[in-house]
């Protein structure tokens, strides 16, 4: 049968009972692909895919992202122009602070409370045309008057100030939002969190890195590690993208799916660093610290250096690991950050290393002819030493280090909570779910204050799923494989609608596998695998503990769907999918932090 394949076919095949794309589809999507005029932009080895102009790697410098300090801040979201490549046009972004691309890196001081007085000023979005109105809160406004809620992600923020996603800025609104800043030395990072466009926000430039340092991680040379500072500590935001033939952002990945219409997600198929496609940055021969952020919309890597030479991980999300973990590799999810120590000493001057991916993308984009990204940049060794300090022999415990981490505690209570892709009845493409809810959703968690527990995450998709908590960190207990058939089985799926997160202990087809070493510290990202419960401890604090009250309501913004009048006022924090295509579509619930 030679026959194309439709859009709600396909979709189908994305959901969790994982449909196949055959050689009828790939034939006429070339076929309709003479009708794209002189885009030029499909792939002709892979007709489902578009695919960015052919560039040149390693043609620009690799940019040195700004750091703004103070305990007050403005930070101001615009459309601007960026160039993004030395061949490509400058072309419409999104930006904050001032920049044309991302945001400036903010730098904090633990225990020094901050005021960052935010304002939506965007004219022009770049990516209004792919605006999907049929998502939640979503509307024809959205594309001229964009709605915008800036969140610091991994911060311990009163709800008022975490960015909820229906907390929202219009251009010419503003919120000064309040962080208490009491976490340890650690990356966070700040974003766009608006509903139903967090994506499109985020991948046109609303993001930006948030250093936070203490007495023992200053900043400067005299930390209590003695770890590269100044010019030898190097931000590097990492994304994946795909350009349109005259070098515009896309987030366009296939011509399945029609421009205005969401889509559950395609790897870009260019690396961009800190704003420029595969950039070039010279180092010295000697010590680097390298704090990286996974700033992607879908894809989770394995990153490593082309010529597999060892690094050391020094922590991830939120504060130092108990001593430097060696490795080739570190896997690196949406949403997550990593601090990472690199030595280029034992590089002979004039050379070259590339960091590099080698993780293949999940099932529906595989199924889509896509493959992995496999570039992101190239550090070109000069001739000039720099710092030949030694690897710290361990990082927390003792006299001027970090106190060393607490045990993980005890569960009090044992939570499931599932991840799941389905076929979606109202449009007949996909639904992105957990627990089998929609964002909006009454059935929501809520954890007692001043309890311990333990979260079972049962992913039971074939695509790995980053879920990240606001408020809390959390530690790892670890992962096991799970028998899917059998679980979905005996626990049918009801409608969308009705909350579904049987438990899944009865189900398990692994021993306990412990997380990945670089995981062994405090988080607030997790990568959920595919046909895998996670398993994570989480301690909810208390009002007392916190200086605030986490489940107090407040004044919701300007939510594009609301009623006349004043809409209902706002309460809690919301987890999710930080997949943000995902997370558009309705891979996120609330949650609220009760008293009682």
């Amino acid at each position: 049968m030679s026959g194309g394949i439709s859009r709600r076919t396909f979709n189908r095949g994305l959901a969790w009972t994982a449909g196949a794309v055959g050689l009828g589809a790939a034939e006429s999507a070339a076929a309709g692909a003479q009708d794209l005029g002189d885009l030029g932009s499909v792939d002709p080895l892979h007709p489902l895919l578009f695919a960015s102009p052919n560039l040149e790697p390693f043609v620009d410098e690799l940019p040195l992202l700004p750091v703004i300090a103070g305990s007050e801040l403005e930070l101001r979201a615009a459309s601007t122009v960026h160039r993004f490549h030395r061949d490509l046009d400058p072309s419409p972004a999104l930006a904050y602070g001032g920049m044309d691309y991302l945001g400036p890196t903010v730098e904090a001081r633990s225990g020094d409370p901050l005021t960052v007085a935010y304002r939506n000023e965007i004219g022009v979005h770049p990516l209004a045309d792919d605006f999907d109105t049929s998502l939640h809160g979503v509307t024809e406004q959205d594309r001229t008057a964009v709605p915008t809620s800036m969140h610091l992600h991994g911060a311990v923020t009163p709800p008022e100030h975490d960015g909820h996603p229906a907390f929202l800025q219009r251009p010419g609104q503003g919120h000064v939002h309040r962080y208490p800043i009491v976490h340890e030395a650690t990356q966070f990072w700040y974003h766009d969190h608006a509903m139903g466009i967090t994506r499109l926000n985020v991948y046109a430039g609303l993001a930006g890195l948030f250093l936070l340092r203490d007495e023992f991680d200053t900043g400067t040379a005299e930390n209590a590690w003695g770890l590269p500072s100044g010019e030898f500590e190097v931000s590097l935001v990492l994304q994946e993208k795909r350009f349109t033939a005259d070098g515009r952002q896309s987030i366009r990945a296939t011509p399945l799916v029609p421009q205005g219409r969401w889509d559950a997600g395609t790897p870009g198929d260019v690396g961009v660093v800190n704003g420029k496609i595969w950039p070039d940055l010279e180092v010295a021969r000697g010590m680097y610290r390298l704090r990286v952020l996974n700033a992607a919309s879908f894809s989770v890597w394995n990153l490593f250096f082309g010529n597999r030479m060892r690094f050391w991980i020094l922590g991830m999300e939120s504060g130092m690991l108990p001593a430097p973990v060696p490795s080739t590799r570190v896997r690196l999810a949406p949403g997550e950050r990593v601090d990472l120590l690199v030595d280029f000493g034992a590089l002979e001057p004039g050379s070259t290393v590339e960091l590099r991916n080698d993780e293949p993308p999940p099932l529906g984009a595989l199924q889509r002819g896509a493959r992995a990204m496999p570039l992101f940049c190239r550090f070109r060794v000069a001739n000039g030493r720099g710092i030949a300090g030694a690897v710290p022999e361990t990082l927390r415990g003792g006299r001027g280090r970090p106190t060393d981490l607490e045990p993980v505690p005890t569960p009090q209570v044992q939570r499931t909570v599932t991840v799941m892709q389905l076929p979606d009845p109202s449009t007949g493409g996909v639904l992105m779910s957990l627990n089998n809810l929609r964002f909006g959703d009454t059935d929501i968690e809520m954890p007692r204050q001043g309890t311990v527990e333990q979260w079972n995450i049962v992913n039971v998709t074939p695509e790995p799923h980053p879920i990240h908590l606001h408020l809390v960190n959390f530690r790892i207990l670890g992962r096991q494989a799970i028998d899917v058939p059998t679980y979905t089985r005996r626990h049918p799926p009801p409608p969308v609608g009705t909350r579904w997160a049987p438990p899944v202990d009865e189900f398990v087809a692994s021993p306990l596998a412990p997380p990945e070493p670089w995981e062994a510290g405090l988080k607030d990202t997790v990568v959920a695998n595919p046909g895998t419960v996670t398993k994570i401890v989480v301690r909810f604090p208390t009002a007392g503990q916190l200086g605030f009250d986490p489940d107090a309501t407040f004044a919701a913004g300007t939510v594009g769907a609301a009623p006349p009048g004043d809409p209902a006022p706002l309460q809690g924090y919301v987890w999710h999918c930080h997949m943000l295509d995902h997370e558009d579509h309705d891979m996120m619930l609330g949650y609220r932090v009760v008293a009682e």
